[in-house]
């Protein structure tokens, strides 16, 4: 018999969530061909019956569609769920950093008080609920201080509307002025075998300071699922194409790294994916995986990755290969 799902807790915030979360992004659509309802719900609805509990959404996800496919999965499945969303990058005012444009409009980035107030009612709105467990600043906000941005948030936190506070896209100065000005549960980061820049400053700090680590992009946009080789070709809209990081010749070391990671894989009758989700679990300070599904099928593959326990051994035979096989991320 399996073990049961992985649970933690987000900082100290008292919150506990399956160690695997069900990533959004590409329920929004875009930048990933487009999106189809149905499928999306059958996913994330896959997903929490899989004892994955931790839901990860933002607005810029689709601007608001995929928080809108995410209130209309858990409907009816509320209790079973920690939401998460995001705040910061916005559409509706001009304040702050332009950040991209995007269908020819330009998103800013803004985290200023009058802003957060805003967007806390349109997320509640859209996800169709009354209170958000893990409130996210997406990217950070250079043009206003980090202290007036907590100062807004712990005020949602005592108004009921949230329930525990992070920031992704951080320094470790950013961190530590979060501290400063609040209580920080957790930071979400770029995460996995191959983007291992975090462990140097990042990671340190947030188990010094008992911040949890939500690391995204867990299986590099694909690039660490097994399925994508040096014959794939990307097409259309799809952001992987223009990436450096889908170069052929990484594509080629990472084929290599599939190899002994498939070894360890068929000693827990597991798929490469599940095998660099559960070794991402276990590197010191990661609390949570993100992992992103647009089908039923992808649910619960990410989520069975939750089941595993590599031994020791195992985390340092493929932390040995992935070092072995070092990809360029330049291209």
């Amino acid at each position: 018999m399996s073990p049961d799902m992985l649970n933690r807790e987000i900082g100290a915030s008292g919150i506990s969530a399956s160690a695997i979360g069900l990533g959004t992004w590409a329920i929004g659509g875009w930048m990933w061909g487009g999106t189809d309802e149905a499928q999306s719900i059958a996913a994330i609805q896959a997903s929490i019956d899989e004892g994955v509990s931790l839901i990860d959404t933002a607005p810029a996800y689709g601007k608001g569609l995929s928080e809108e496919i995410v209130g209309k999965a858990i409907k009816g499945r509320r209790d079973k769920v920690v939401l998460a969303t995001k705040l910061g990058l916005v559409w509706h005012t001009r304040k702050g950093n332009h950040f991209f444009d995007y269908d020819g409009e330009p998103v800013h980035r803004y985290l200023g008080a009058d802003s957060i107030v805003y967007e806390v009612e349109q997320s509640l709105r859209r996800l169709g609920v009354d209170c958000i467990d893990h409130y996210i600043t997406h990217w950070q906000d250079p043009t206003t201080p980090i202290a007036e941005t907590m100062e807004a948030l712990e005020r949602l936190k005592v108004q009921g509307k949230i329930r525990s506070i992070g920031a992704s896209n951080v320094t470790v100065e950013d961190v530590r002025a979060y501290l400063a000005a609040g209580r920080l549960d957790a930071v979400q980061q770029e995460y996995n075998m191959i983007a291992r820049g975090i462990e140097a400053d990042l990671l340190p700090c947030c188990i010094e300071n008992d911040v949890s680590v939500l690391s995204y992009s867990s299986l590099a946009l694909g690039l660490l699922s097994g399925k994508i080789g040096p014959e794939r070709e990307f097409s259309g809209d799809d952001q992987r194409r223009d990436n450096p990081r889908f170069s052929l010749e990484n594509r080629r070391k990472v084929a290599r790294l599939m190899e002994d990671v498939r070894f360890v894989a068929e000693a827990h009758d597991a798929s490469e994916a599940q095998v660099v989700i559960a070794w991402t679990l276990q590197q010191p300070g990661i609390t949570f995986a993100l992992c992103g599904a647009r089908t039923v099928e992808q649910a619960r593959e990410n989520a069975r990755a939750g089941r595993i326990r590599l031994a020791p051994d195992e985390v340092a035979q493929i932390s040995r290969a992935a070092k072995l096989h070092l990809v360029n991320l330049d291209g």
